[in-house]
């Protein structure tokens, strides 16, 4: 029997394995949290949780009033 995985674990996963395939790349605009949660058939709460999750990682970030890019390479300061 396959263990109960819950909906924003598998949207998660699925993200990064879009990053790890190249289908999302740094710098990349992710959908609305509204087109993601249509997407995934969910809730936009659901998708947040995915998502807050991967801001948190580094994996995404968040630019306030513009939306959640993949995260790129660490920028150098001078």
């Amino acid at each position: 029997m396959v263990p109960y995985v819950p909906l924003w674990r598998r949207i998660r996963q699925d993200i990064l394995d879009r990053i790890s395939a190249g289908i999302l790349k740094p710098g990349d605009k992710l959908p609305t949290t509204k087109e993601l949660a249509e997407q995934y058939d969910t809730s936009g709460v659901t998708v947040r949780k995915a998502i807050d999750i991967l801001i948190e990682s580094g994996v995404l970030e968040g630019r306030q009033g513009i939306g959640v890019f993949v995260a790129g390479p660490p920028q150098q300061t001078s």
